[in-house]
């Protein structure tokens, strides 16, 4: 299962279709009717996606003043129920913002710095990957330490089942990486890599002594109020879900099940639009690390608009930047945006269409690439047209 970010691409798409499809909302104040609505070119891309093939999307804009819900859609294929606003959903690398909290708050605590190296720290971490060189905490979690990425040491048939019923552990995922090379020059450069945030969740364990699960709840899920978010294992019959598809040789397959990514990292989130949401404005606001951790969140190496564990993306409203997380499976495409005061948030999860799974055919990888850019483009134009100048 993919969870690699590729080339995003950008720019405001045309649309002029009328929203037909099932909606379903929360009860929230509608805008004023003697404006057009901020909303209605988010409708309208929703739209094209369902049109596309889309099986379900869920979005939650928030604002000051108040807060816009939809669901889109239906939650399966087999029973064709309408999707809701609070349905849970797989959100990929959105997990990695949740991760780095957990990680700048050891640095809050004194437990490790940001610069320290952790090659002697984190269990197997010498053994398994044998990096070239010291690496920091700075360099897992801004994807710099050039460490080579796991999905690319598993399997690569074309039937993906098999692989899907065994869970990715994190020290089982350091031993698959550490099969491939590890580049000194890669040392320094920005890399996209799972690895670096199974590494990380190693430490967090080591560090807090506890279980990683069990951390990410009392360190970021319980303080941040995300009462529907988990690293568990899902039922897949379990009421609220949305499930997601994909094609094996032309044949339909239900990949709900996350036995795969239970407790990972890099990825294994589950979570609704509204957890999302709060995650972001908990971050932002000022409420889940130090402002010096925040700083240096928000603050990128320069290789990349990429900071610690977040994306950056401009902002129509102010000088500083938005943050994002944004997280890309097979079956599931979900962006969480937030303003960088907190004040605005903005999170879409779309059902991708089934199709086959970049193992049989590589070129669906673009697909949800692309699938993925338009998210983050209709998300940040909705907060454009609602954000006003802080004072």
């Amino acid at each position: 299962m993919s969870t690699k970010n590729h080339a995003w691409r950008r720019g405001a798409l045309a649309v002029v279709l009328l929203v037909s499809g099932c909606t379903y909302s929360t009860d929230e104040p509608a805008p004023s009717s003697s404006s057009p609505s901020p909303f209605a070119s988010l409708e309208n891309q929703v739209q094209l996606f369902l049109d596309e093939g889309a099986v379900s999307a869920v979005v939650q804009i928030r604002w000051p003043e108040s807060e816009w819900s939809r669901a889109y859609g239906v939650r399966d294929l087999e029973t064709r129920t309408p999707a809701q606003p609070t349905d849970r959903t797989e959100v990929a690398s959105v997990t990695k913002t949740m991760t780095a909290v957990a990680v700048l708050k050891l640095v809050d605590d004194h437990l490790i710095g940001l610069d320290d190296p952790v090659n002697d720290v984190i269990p197997g971490f010498t053994s398994a990957l044998k990096p070239p060189s010291p690496i920091t905490v700075r360099q897992l979690l801004s994807h710099t330490s050039g460490m080579p990425e796991v999905n690319d040491a598993l399997p690569k048939d074309i039937d993906f089942r098999p692989v899907l019923t065994q869970t990715l552990t994190m020290e089982r995922g350091l031993q698959l990486a550490g099969a491939l090379p590890w580049a000194s020059a890669d040392v320094g450069s920005f890399k996209y890599s799972n690895t670096n945030y199974l590494a990380l969740g190693l430490l967090l364990q080591t560090l807090r002594r506890k279980p990683f699960i069990q951390i990410m709840q009392e360190e970021v899920f319980e303080p941040l109020g995300l009462k529907n978010t988990s690293l568990d294992r899902v039922d897949p019959h379990e009421t609220g879900l949305l499930h997601g598809y994909v094609t094996l040789r032309g044949e339909r397959v239900d990949t709900t099940d996350n036995t795969f990514s239970v407790g990972n990292p890099a990825g294994g989130a589950v979570s609704t639009m509204e957890d999302l949401n709060l995650l972001m404005a908990g971050i932002f606001q000022g409420r889940a690390v130090s402002a010096s951790s925040l700083r240096e969140m928000k603050t990128s190496p320069g290789f990349r608009l990429y900071g610690l564990g977040v994306w950056e993306h401009g902002d129509g409203c102010s000088k500083d930047s938005r943050h994002e997380g944004r997280g890309s499976f097979w079956q599931y495409q979900t962006v969480a945006v937030s303003s960088g005061d907190g004040r605005y948030q903005a999170a879409m999860t779309v059902t991708t269409p089934p199709m086959p799974t970049d193992l049989e055919d590589p070129s669906t990888q673009e697909k949800r690439d692309y699938l993925n850019g338009r998210i983050e483009s209709t998300l940040n134009e909705t907060l454009d047209r609602l954000c006003k100048p802080a004072n």
